[in-house]
């Protein structure tokens, strides 16, 4: 080639790659309601290739149209593996009792996926081209993330008990096609309905609660009932005159392990309550007696906002022994279990006595959008609360644990808790939390502010020679912050644990904000891609009203919150 043919050739080269980085610019630019190519729509993806097989090939498509044509899809690819499921289950004398434990929880999950894609797709088949407003865009975003969250608890479940069976079967590719078609889902509402300015401001948290007396929230209800309440708790309620803005309360039944009263097991309060309610009418109270409750308790999906107040924490409590060694499921482990929408629970204690030998084993699982936890404690060892899905709060909570004591893939703030590591396993070491996020679109992580983290009585008497950690990425985009809390010298400090080599080190966010404390010193710290030391404006994204849009939905609890930071 002649100096001269080199020249136009480099110089077409470099045109040619201006032009390619120009359109790659401005096609991230694009408005969703702008007609471009599907492979153009795809690019907003994690699957591009897998998606431009889902969407019909032309130049004139737009996100809205392609986001509500993948949601139909997901609602049918989902409803397809409910009754594949279904189909195992009704064959489960010929199945061990690992796959049939597994699939059960598939069953359960995919049900609800049922639930959220319809939800969805009412959102975005009834909205016009253009970002919703972003409580609305919240719950939607919250649902498809819940989705995925679902589909890969399922997927671990089997591979944890049945892989075998499940390899046989077939099983994992249809759960494989339908993780990618849920991720383009999720990835294309967010491209196209939820808002650019989502994030909320950097402010200062305003502390936010009703007047609290003796102890109690703020309870409106019959005087009947108000009566009964007092008598058996003992507790004065608040005057009618002046009980304005206190939580309503529609209809209250009292359990009591002596048989005085309506129940003397909480499963049974569970199944009287009203199914679907909606909440406006007020909430269903189930008032749990001090004693000890030795039953497994599930508050299903159809159980809608329901309040369980105990005695206080270690005087109500719920115990059970499930474990993962002795053939539960993690996800089916749990002593007490909840997908309800709008739980709330008051001063009560959740056990599981498997112990350290046990591995996993569940005190508390929560699937449940918009619950909160205020004045209650966690007891177990391995995987003691596994906060699995949608949006939570956990204000002044106990809670106790050893290996990834708090996991799971919630959108889950945890406010002036106390997290108490314990002495785990020859050989094991602690770590408080193992986040799940899979999806660099899910809402989702673990956000930590103003606890207290110190050692038990008998991690203390080990000297720290057991290692305790922050925390470690249990999924690809893992995501915990802490923020404004009080670390005793037991925290290692490197601060962070790798899952396995340098799986998710680049792609997972942990962040740390203003703490303080013998263990808060970050001068050691990992030197991961995903470890950062956070600023208060980007703080603040992990605050009640912003990552939780806490200040729409908490107020109707009764329970103290602080909006902001501290």
């Amino acid at each position: 080639m002649t100096n001269s043919n080199q020249f136009f050739f480099s110089l077409f080269i470099l045109s040619l790659l201006l032009l390619l980085s120009f359109s790659s610019l401005s096609s991230a630019d694009v408005p969703p309601s702008s007609p471009v190519s599907t492979g153009t729509i795809c690019s907003y993806t994690p699957y591009p290739s897998f998606c431009r097989t889902q969407l019909p090939k032309n130049n004139s498509a737009n996100v809205y149209d392609c986001g509500r044509l993948s949601v139909r899809k997901s609602l049918s690819s989902a409803t397809k593996f409910l009754a594949l499921i279904n189909k195992y289950l009704s064959h489960s004398s010929s199945l061990t009792p690992a796959a049939v434990a597994a699939l059960k929880d598939c069953e359960l999950l995919a049900s609800l996926n049922l639930d959220y894609l319809s939800s969805s797709l009412q959102t975005v088949s009834n909205t016009s081209s253009s970002p919703l407003n972003v409580l609305k865009a919240d719950d939607t975003q919250t649902l498809l993330s819940g989705i995925l969250t679902n589909t890969q608890t399922c997927l671990d479940g089997l591979k944890a008990t049945a892989s075998a069976w499940s390899s046989r079967n077939g099983i994992y590719a249809p759960l494989a096609n339908d993780t990618k078609l849920f991720s383009v889902s999720l990835a294309l509402f967010t491209k196209g309905w939820v808002p650019k300015n989502k994030n909320g401001t950097l402010k200062h948290g305003t502390k936010k609660h009703l007047p609290v007396v003796n102890g109690t929230l703020p309870l409106k209800m019959s005087s009947h009932h108000k009566a009964v309440y007092e008598s058996m708790r003992g507790r004065k309620l608040l005057q009618s005159s002046s009980s304005d803005g206190a939580v309503l309360v529609s209809a209250m039944v009292v359990v009591s392990p002596d048989g005085s009263q309506n129940f003397t097991t909480i499963s049974d309060a569970v199944a009287a309550a009203p199914n679907n309610t909606n909440g406006s009418t007020g909430y269903f109270l189930i008032y749990v007696k001090a004693g000890v409750y030795e039953e497994y308790v599930s508050i299903p999906k159809n159980k809608k906002y329901l309040m369980m107040i105990g005695d206080g924490i270690n005087q109500t409590i719920i115990t059970g022994n499930h474990s993962f060694v002795d053939g539960w499921t993690t996800f089916n482990s749990a002593t007490f279990a909840v997908v309800g929408l709008g739980f709330v629970a008051v001063d009560m204690t959740f056990r599981n006595t498997a112990g350290a030998i046990k591995h996993q084993a569940v005190a508390v699982r929560n699937g449940a959008d918009l619950s909160t936890f205020y004045s209650c404690s966690f007891d177990a060892y391995q995987d003691t609360l596994y906060a699995h899905s949608l949006r939570q709060f956990y204000r002044e909570c106990d809670i106790y644990g050893t290996v990834d004591f708090i996991f799971g893939n919630a959108a889950a703030v945890f406010q002036d808790c106390n997290m108490y590591p314990r002495l785990p396993l020859q050989g094991q070491f602690n770590a408080i939390t193992a986040q799940g996020r899979t999806d660099p679109n899910q809402n989702t992580g673990t956000s930590i502010q103003n606890a207290t983290i110190r050692a038990t009585d008998d991690l203390a008497a080990a000297n720290f020679t057991v290692q305790t950690f922050l925390g470690r990425p249990w999924k690809l985009y893992s995501r915990t912050v802490y923020l404004q809390s009080y670390m005793d010298g037991l925290i290692d400090p490197a601060g962070w644990h790798p899952w396995d080599g340098d799986f998710a080190l680049n792609t997972s966010y942990y962040a740390e904000f203003d703490n303080r404390g013998p263990g808060s010193n970050t001068s050691n710290r990992v030197t991961w891609p995903g470890y950062h030391i956070i600023t208060a404006t980007d703080a603040a994204n992990f605050t009640v009203s912003n990552f939780l849009a806490g200040d729409d939905w908490l107020p109707q609890t009764g329970v103290s919150y602080t909006d902001g930071l501290v």
